[in-house]
């Protein structure tokens, strides 16, 4: 048996250029629509004394052969908590190990790849005004991604300390990028609105934007987190990445079933949207896409790394 690869983040950023994580987690979701990926529920295991926690990601890909599995634990460190992630790749046939790799910067990766798969769909395709609420290294990802997929004549990034910022791209691909260190302000008049925050609280007033606007959204290991209020699922066009796991992960969803919301209101996740079975928006209300981070999108992104390493 030959021996895994072990894969640290500094291999990572090498190989970064060379993965087509995108291009695995689409044919990742397609998979899933027709059977041939399978998604258990993600947990939570806790750590005695409120030490922490760690999550558990697992993924089955058929189609590719793979199984496995992405560890990501939550240490709080005096003022600042640790979070790392390593994910194990097996295969289907020989039960053996095949890789082991640092997945934090793939997490990134593909949590922005996984917006910008929904956005590609759901956005509206005269969309020309872009805002990504969070300057941190997971919104610098989705900008990106996201460069791209419209003909944008604006890109907008906001965070508390965006104006203080000299490493802020002043411009993408010769689209001009303003800064701001207001996120209402930011998000005002824009087509899509990308929230890419570690919070736990609403970062934006999302009843504020107009009805043609598409809001996306991500899950951190922070208890509940959500960006937008909960209580205005009632009013957007909800879609999410996996209907089977997210209503049950998503802050704001757990805390706006618990007022009445019904996940059923879902109008499609993306395994539905990558078929063509879900309906589009009906832009008489916003439309929110919700991310919780799957274990198939880590299996999927470690099989980028795996492709690249065998070719």
């Amino acid at each position: 048996m030959a021996d895994p690869h072990i894969i640290t983040d500094d291999q990572i950023v090498n190989l970064l250029d060379t993965l087509d994580i995108r291009g695995c987690l689409e044919r990742m979701f397609l998979s899933q629509a027709y059977g041939r990926a399978m998604q258990p529920p993600q947990t939570i295991s806790l750590f005695p004394d409120d030490a922490g926690d760690f999550i558990t990601y697992l993924g089955v890909l058929a189609d590719d052969g793979v199984f496995g599995a992405k560890l990501s634990p939550y240490i709080p460190s005096g003022g600042d908590a640790l979070v790392t992630a390593w994910t194990v790749l097996m295969s289907m046939k020989t039960g053996q190990p095949l890789l082991l790799c640092d997945s934090k910067r793939l997490t990134t990766e593909r949590t922005a790849a996984t917006t910008i798969i929904a956005a590609e769909k759901l956005a509206r395709p005269d969309s020309r005004v872009l805002t990504i609420v969070g300057t941190g290294a997971v919104g610098m990802a989705h900008l990106r991604y996201a460069a791209g997929i419209r003909n944008w004549s604006e890109l907008r990034l906001a965070s508390p300390n965006a104006l203080s910022r000299e490493d802020l791209p002043k411009e993408v691909k010769g689209i001009p990028v303003h800064i701001y260190d207001n996120a209402d302000l930011a998000s005002a008049g824009a087509d899509v609105v990308m929230l890419c925050t570690s919070s736990g609280e609403p970062v934006i007033d999302a009843a504020a934007l107009a009805s043609t606007t598409l809001i996306t959204s991500i899950s951190t290991n922070v208890s509940n987190a959500h960006e937008i209020d909960p209580a205005l699922l009632h009013d957007l066009d909800v879609y999410c990445d996996y209907r089977g796991a997210t209503p049950t992960s998503a802050g704001e969803m757990k805390l706006a079933a618990a007022a009445g919301w019904d996940a059923a209101q879902i109008r499609g996740d993306l395994p539905e949207l990558m078929r063509g079975e879900a309906p589009a928006p009906s832009w008489q209300r916003p439309a929110f896409f919700r991310s919780i981070g799957l274990g198939l999108e880590d299996v999927a992104a470690a099989y980028a790394v795996l492709s690249a390493l065998r070719n």
